[in-house]
């Protein structure tokens, strides 16, 4: 491979890097009301919780408690696709990555299977619920 083909590359990953960034910045900035950084902190100990109760579920099928351990083991390495000191988008990535597998697991496992596990307020599994709330498509 050339030195041309190599900076191609890189040059296109840094780019797609760079529209992820911009993606995650412009919804962070469109949804303020989703979920504080506050809320957020204060809910994930029972998130985790969720999501390793999930994972262990031998009810719940074997791709879902696959996608739950993937999860629970970006969550926990530091290197993230976005840093987490930047401002505002810093935690979009992971509040995007935990939305879009509890959306999986809320399509295929349904409601209950998060409910049983929920240890928190009810109102915060609302919140999680509406967060992982399959995307309903307009007749």
């Amino acid at each position: 491979m050339s030195w041309e083909t190599v900076v191609g590359i890189v040059a296109g990953l840094l780019l797609a890097y760079a529209v992820l960034l911009v993606l995650l910045w412009v919804y962070a900035r469109r949804h303020p009301e989703t979920v504080t950084m506050k809320d957020a902190l204060r809910m994930l100990p029972d998130l985790l919780r969720l999501i390793r109760g999930l994972a262990a579920d031998r009810t719940v099928a074997v791709g879902i408690r696959v996608r739950l351990v993937l999860l629970l083991a970006y969550l926990l390495l530091p290197i993230d696709l976005v840093p987490d000191f930047i401002p505002v988008i810093g935690y979009a990535d992971d509040a995007v990555i935990v939305a879009l597998v509890l959306r999986s697991v809320l399509v295929r496992a349904g409601p209950g299977a998060l409910e049983r596990h929920w240890h928190g307020s009810p109102a915060a599994l609302g919140v999680i619920l509406r967060a992982a709330a399959p995307i309903r498509r307009r007749p």
